[in-house]
């Protein structure tokens, strides 16, 4: 099958379409739809049903739904992982698209939307036409209707409280927009299907993901950095407590069983207002959204990633739950041993964060502070020295006033200018903050030792100058040759249990921020 056209931001042709479907190809999945004009019902290109002989093809699932297709009660559109494409830059649509994610046209018009991308409500629907096939309300409208219906299919949860989840402000206005769109009313969809007993303690969720993901490189990312209290990573899973202290829950995220492209999600005690946030949050720090194949296409023609890739093909870009987290803890982790770092973030966890009146699991029993908890803290009493206690603390006023923050649509220069303009925050730190807290993908920390030393193959060591350049030619994929370049230096142990704080030998020098980090 030609590469030519399987990454493109336009829809695939039509002759490479009709194979994808017809042979159930993966790496299709997600990026576009098969519609089936005699039934009405559009499907994924893996669809178990027997292939029809007349279909049309549509870029998004948007864009079949304004077309007034309904979704596939087998194959489930839902489930599709989203087109990586828009990970490619820092496109206006791009940015878009993630803002829709973080549900900014729920409580916003579309013209706050077009601001803060930098363009007018003409042009950005414009945009969204071309590209997408449909305009911005329609791609906010599926989202919710989509994540609607899996949370009926999937759960027991009371169908007010999927309305709530799915972010309509009435049970109302949930049944009118289902019911024109699906041509059913929820309830009549839920007697369908199976879904989980009743008195089942967690709410179980399917993560849908585009083969090959290699989730145990994932697990051993996140073991080596796992915050005892805070998280709790082994084998077969990831756990962590999430807020706030008033109506605390945990999750745990692990492999769907039978082989199935998707990871499990267990939540307890999370609100369903949150639902739809904690599922976004997770499919950014857990990158399944991305298209591997596009990755490895690009990043293979350099001889020095190409074995790399060809070694750990669905390495994917671990990101983190919190972009605070994130930020304190790479500030924490410059220059010192993955031990040290991990003591001090436990030590900060414990001492400034907020413990709950008893453990919600095994090992979970911390919230990570937040800003205005670390903003006037004694962190010297850790034992931080006193220039990394003042610049955690100078973060925490500068997401509290407004300098820095962590919004979708900052494009990566801008969000890398507003971090060093903060005293203690260099480029390496900016960039490893977009690469871990945006999960953003060109994110490229040129000053890292580890990768100036691993990228020649003669034993030399490049300048962060003659790295960027070198690099260039990796972009928009940079951060995934960080990714794999990190983890072929430092493979990681299978670890059985939580890892305790110093009880790990540092693999490499101090001087290597990354380990730490």
């Amino acid at each position: 099958m030609s590469a030519e056209h399987l990454h493109s931001d336009a829809l695939p042709p039509w002759q490479l379409c009709e194979q994808a479907r017809k042979t159930r190809d993966a790496r299709f999945d997600g990026l576009f739809f098969v519609a089936v004009p005699s039934t009405r019902i559009y499907c994924r290109p893996v669809c178990p049903a027997m292939p029809a002989k007349k279909v049309l093809y549509y870029r998004h699932a948007a864009a079949a739904e304004a077309a007034g297709f309904r979704p596939c009660l087998r194959c489930r559109p839902e489930l599709s992982p989203d087109d990586g494409s828009w990970r490619r830059g820092d496109a206006a649509v791009a940015r878009a698209l993630k803002l829709i994610d973080d549900g900014v046209l729920a409580d916003h018009p579309l013209t706050e939307l077009a601001q803060r991308v930098g363009l007018g409500e003409r042009q950005l629907r414009r945009l969204f036409v071309d590209r997408i096939g449909v305009a911005p309300i329609g791609v906010h409208g599926t989202r919710r209707l989509l994540f609607a219906k899996q949370l009926l299919t999937e759960t027991t949860l009371p169908i007010t409280e999927v309305a709530l989840a799915s972010g309509f402000g009435s049970l109302r206005r949930f049944n009118d927009a289902f019911r024109t769109a699906y041509r059913m009313a929820p309830r009549d969809l839920r007697k369908q299907r199976e879904t989980a007993p009743d008195g089942a303690q967690a709410l179980t969720l399917r993560l849908g993901y585009r083969p090959p993901y290699d989730f145990a490189s994932m697990l051993d990312f996140l073991r080596g950095r796992a915050l005892p209290g805070v998280e709790v990573v082994d084998e077969h899973s990831y756990a962590r407590v999430i807020g706030p202290i008033e109506n605390p829950g945990w999750l745990r995220v692990s492999e769907w069983p039978g082989g199935e492209h998707a990871l499990r999600l267990e939540l307890h005690g999370a609100p369903p207002a949150r639902l739809l946030e904690i599922v976004q949050r997770l499919r950014r720090m857990f990158d399944l959204d991305a298209d591997p194949h596009a990755v490895a296409e690009a990043l293979s023609v350099d001889p020095r990633l190409a074995p790399l890739v060809a070694q750990r093909p669905g390495l994917r870009l671990p990101s983190g739950w919190d972009g605070f987290e994130i930020a304190v803890r790479a500030i924490i982790g410059q220059q010192v041993s993955v031990a040290a770092a991990r003591t001090l973030a436990s030590r900060l966890a414990q001492r400034f964060g907020q413990k709950l009146p008893q453990p919600l699991a095994p090992g979970l029993e911390h919230l990570f502070p937040t800003p205005e908890a670390l903003v006037d803290a004694d962190l010297v009493s850790i034992g931080l020295i006193r220039a990394r206690a003042e610049t955690v603390r100078n973060v925490a006023r500068a997401l509290l006033d407004g300098r820095v923050d962590f919004r979708a649509e900052r494009t990566l220069d801008d969000f890398t200018a507003r971090w060093v303009a903060l005293p203690g925050i260099g480029p390496w730190t900016a960039q490893y903050i977009a690469l871990r807290a945006l999960g953003h993908p060109d994110a490229f920390p040129a000053e890292d030792l580890v990768l100036q030393k691993m990228v020649p193959a003669d034993g030399t060591r490049l300048s962060a100058k003659a790295l960027a350049q070198r690099a260039q030619a990796w972009s928009p994929w940079r951060g995934y040759a960080v990714i794999h370049l990190w983890r072929d230096t430092t493979p990681l142990p299978a670890a059985t249990s939580a890892p305790k704080p110093g009880t790990r030998k540092p693999r490499r020098a101090a001087a290597s921020r990354e380990a730490t980090a």
